[in-house]
Order: structure tokens, then C-alpha cells, then sequence
């Protein structure tokens, strides 16, 4: 799906697709013109993003710095989450996540991506119209609907890091098996 001002598919990434490097590049890759969705975080989740880069040895000025690189090139993607949004949200198993069914319900989100699928119940998501998606799902479904621009996409990624794209397959494989499979298939 080719983002355009009538069809605005939306995604909102949790904080846990965004740490992991190889993996937070590919899905904001497809996010650049041009783009396969619309994505889009709390501004909670980018805290919570700095804490956790930091934990896996980031130095602060590094983890500040990939944030900023990130508000640089998605100006729009960061939802300041009112508070009284943020408490009408229903309750769900991490009270913590809530910021990110809010950002998604304030957007207007089609999906969360996450690999915390149990955090976010669909009976909860459901009446708003949003689907909650394993990151693995989610590039397949971008896969299938748009294969060259996600080949492309990979190719981009592993040119940029001087390396050939089985390097970033290779990279994300452990989080990504289906849509790593059917991408290396595609290329037999």
C-alpha cells in the first residue's frame, strides 16, 4: 500500500521494535517516500526507547542522538498523548503500554506493531479498528503488497552499512523468521 493523501495506512511502533537496530531501520525505511505506511510513537515511547538503548550499553548522547535522527526524519510521527486520553484508555496487562493505545487511537492508527502481541488483547483493540501486529506479520503483509519496493528497501539498508542485504537478513532473522524466509525465497 503506497501512502497517498487519500490512503494514510498508519502504524504505531512500540518501544520494542524500535530498539533492536537492524530491525527499527527496516521498518523506518518503509516508512520513507516513498512510503508503504504511515508510522508513528508516543512521545512515552521515545523515553522509554532512550532508557532501553541506554541499558544495552548506548552511551545517553548515542541514544539521544538515534532519537533525534529519528524526530529528524519522521517530523510527524511523534503523538503527544493527552492525559485524559490516556486515561480513558481501557485497561490492558502493561499499564505502561497505555501511552501506546493512545498514540494509535489519537492517529487514527490501523495497527500497532509490537512484539508484545499478549500486552495489547484484541477484544481491547478491536472496537478501535486496530490491529495489533507481530513485526514479522507486518513486514510480510508489506511484503506482499508491494515486494519490489521492500527488495529495494533491503537493498538500501545493507548499501548504507557497506554490506550485501543476506547481511541484513542474517541480522534479522531471530525476530523476523517468516518474512526472512519468504524475502530469501523470493530470491531463488
Amino acid at each position: 500500500m503506497i501512502l497517498t493523501r487519500d490512503n494514510e495506512y498508519c502504524a504505531v511502533l512500540d518501544t520494542c521494535v524500535l530498539a533492536p537496530m537492524p530491525l527499527c531501520d527496516t521498518l523506518l525505511r518503509c516508512a520513507e517516500e516513498p512510503a508503504l505506511y504511515r508510522a508513528a510513537w508516543s512521545e512515552e515511547t521515545l523515553e522509554e526507547l532512550r532508557r532501553t538503548l541506554v541499558k544495552f550499553g548506548y552511551k545517553k548522547s548515542q541514544a539521544m542522538r538515534r532519537i533525534q535522527n529519528m524526530r529528524e526524519a519522521f517530523p510527524d510521527a511523534s503523538v503527544a498523548v493527552p492525559t485524559n486520553l490516556l486515561q480513558a484508555v481501557p485497561e490492558i496487562p502493561d499499564p505502561e503500554d497505555k501511552h501506546v493505545v493512545a498514540a494509535a487511537i489519537r492517529v487514527h492508527a490501523q495497527a500497532i506493531v509490537t512484539f508484545n502481541l499478549r500486552d495489547f488483547p484484541e477484544e481491547i483493540m478491536k472496537p478501535y479498528g486496530i490491529l495489533v501486529q507481530s513485526p514479522d506479520d507486518f513486514l510480510l503483509h508489506q511484503y506482499h503488497l508491494d515486494p519490489d519496493r521492500i527488495e529495494d528497501v533491503l537493498d538500501i539498508q545493507a548499501s548504507g552499512i557497506g554490506k550485501r542485504r543476506s547481511y541484513v537478513l542474517e541480522r534479522l532473522q531471530t525476530g523476523l523468521p517468516g518474512f526472512v524466509a519468504l524475502v530469501t525465497g523470493s530470491r531463488l
